[in-house]
């Protein structure tokens, strides 16, 4: 089991990585003065699986827990879900200290996240995360949402979760895909911030695919050391935090254009971190050995590359709705170096549309 601090100073919390978790999390509950009654969200796919296991930890430690099952995929992260959370959550009785549990991957937890912080002005939330980009990416850092037709997360707000348990039993069920679409975002850590920890994914592609225990472990621990240090020292992305956008503005493009069916998350980073990189390189941040070593281990991970469905001219329309968009200047994450990254908001539209135009089949 590994344990990693997020320090926030009254908003601090761990993250509790491992098999069996259960008395780990029936040990947590009986340290916070929560109120009884207590929802569990979920979606379709996971709910059969783990809801049943969840619910019954959560009886043992003394919870009145219920389940909410939404239907799985990123049309679920919408006000209009929220809202249908919200009637249940009244429905059932809940008050300000009745703990939500995000029972998923990425959309359970967001939505949920976001059900939490918004009901009666916020109610305890716990990350239950089920999927490996769950695991190091969206559980961990704050960040809640909901989409809307015009851009994704548009919605939302900062909310931290009391605490974050990462079951790896629960990783048993995800498919091959699933697991690929983490790699994106482990991938992102290495290039914006840690070199070492970029070598160790080029030197294990193997044991990467396979799941092999020590290096998943050391996988997931090491993403979640990398975004605890960034949003510890930067919660609500102000400055450094940025950093872990990186690939991001493309993604989010791509993935709206397609109508987030074609290309999960972890897919539309790794093109959108080629994109970032072809543009680091232009504006001659970075040189093409570099760029290389990218697209070399995007590739070594079964990930893509190029996007198909997507043209030139929408995707550079999309950006401009971004969250990262101040004052019509998009903030680009570019690479400095394998572990190195700078934000800056003066890249050109030739540029832009240049490297666009390299990641996507016309």
């Amino acid at each position: 089991m590994r344990r990693i601090p997020v320090e926030l100073g009254e908003k601090s919390y761990d993250i509790v990585i491992g098999h069996g978790l259960g008395k780990e999390i029936g040990a947590f509950l009986k340290t916070r003065n929560y109120s009884r009654r207590a929802l569990v969200i979920s979606d379709s796919n996971l709910a059969p699986l783990y809801g049943r296991h969840v619910l019954g930890i959560l009886r043992e430690a003394g919870l009145e827990a219920e389940i909410y099952v939404l239907p799985a995929g990123e049309k679920s992260k919408s006000l209009a879900e929220a809202e249908k959370i919200y009637t249940r959550m009244i429905g059932l009785g809940l008050d300000r200290k009745s703990p939500v549990f995000a029972l998923g991957g990425g959309v359970v937890g967001d939505l949920a996240g976001f059900a939490a912080a918004t009901y009666m002005r916020g109610v305890p939330f716990i990350q239950l995360p089920t999927s490996l980009l769950a695991q190091v990416d969206s559980s961990v850092g704050g960040k809640v949402a909901v989409n809307h037709a015009m851009g994704k997360n548009l919605i939302g707000c900062f909310y931290q979760p009391d605490a974050v348990f990462m079951e790896l039993d629960f990783m048993e069920s995800l498919p091959e895909r699933e697991i690929r679409t983490g790699l994106g975002e482990i991938v992102k850590y290495g290039i914006i911030y840690d070199s070492e920890f970029f070598r160790f994914l080029e030197e294990h592609p193997a044991e990467i695919l396979s799941l092999e225990e020590e290096t998943l472990v050391h996988m997931i621990a090491r993403s979640c050391e990398i975004k605890a240090a960034v949003v510890s020292e930067d919660e609500k992305e102000s400055g450094l935090r940025r950093i872990l956008n990186f690939g991001h503005t493309m993604a989010h493009a791509i993935e709206q254009e397609t109508g987030y069916v074609r290309y999960n998350h972890g897919e539309a980073v790794a093109v959108g971190m080629m994109g970032a990189a072809h543009i680091s390189r232009d504006m001659g941040l970075v040189d093409e050995a570099e760029v290389q070593r990218a697209k070399d281990l995007i590739e070594a991970l079964h990930l893509p590359v190029r996007a198909e469905g997507c043209t030139v001219e929408n995707m550079y329309a999309s950006i401009f709705h971004d969250k990262k968009t101040v004052n019509g200047k998009v903030n680009w994450v570019l690479m400095e170096s394998i572990g190195s990254v700078v934000v800056r908001n003066d890249v050109p539209e030739d540029l832009v549309k240049k490297a666009m135009a390299k990641v996507i089949d016309i």
